[in-house]
């Protein structure tokens, strides 16, 4: 019989994102960060391709990222609503890792599993950095998946994406429990 961690699976089966509009400073140093990051490395990664990278953003270069926001959108004709809600996510964080699927050329390991993979470190920093006390989400947004504005913004290549921008800073308050899948109604026993 195995020895459950019962600590790390009461965390798990009770871990809850923190809305990033309610994260504020302060926010994780250096050091702080550098071990978040990898806790998140140690995602799953068949082949051993680390078909993945992280940006930090900082307050500065997120100002940056909110201020291209606007004449981006309009040129996409985006509804203004929508840009102010972009140009916000990035205006009132003060710290937000982008992680960014970047696959690599390979004859043995599809591309879909590589950007799974990338999924999967999103995953691990958010729960890392709740694990670790912080507060953390994972958003995206139309900005984050226009090839422009990741380019012009991020400096990505053309064959890397963004999967996932985890914010990271001290929780306001904690969020209500929202209610979660049935198991019931999504899961199917397959015996024969």
């Amino acid at each position: 019989m195995p020895v459950p961690n019962q600590a790390a699976l009461d965390f798990l089966l009770t871990r809850r994102s923190r809305p990033a509009k309610t994260l504020t400073t302060p926010i994780p140093g250096r050091d702080a960060i550098e071990t978040l990051l990898t806790a998140a490395a140690r995602t799953p990664d068949h082949g051993k391709l680390e078909p993945w990278r992280f940006i930090v953003l900082t307050k500065p270069a997120l100002t940056r990222l909110a201020d291209m926001v606007p004449n981006r959108g309009a040129a996409l004709n985006i509804d203004p609503d929508r840009i102010e809600k972009a140009r916000q996510q990035y205006a009132n964080a003060d710290l937000a890792v982008a992680v960014i699927s970047a696959p690599k050329p390979s004859d043995k390991i599809p591309q879909i599993e590589q950007v799974y993979s990338a999924g999967a470190v999103c995953l691990a920093l958010v729960n890392a950095a709740l694990a670790a006390g912080w507060g953390a989400n994972w958003l995206s947004g139309w900005a984050s998946h226009d090839r422009q504005f990741i380019t012009d913004g991020l400096g990505l290549a053309p064959d890397e994406s963004v999967a996932g921008l985890i914010h990271i800073g001290t929780e306001k308050h904690a969020p209500p429990e929202r209610p979660r899948p049935d198991l019931s109604t999504i899961t199917s026993w397959v015996e024969a």
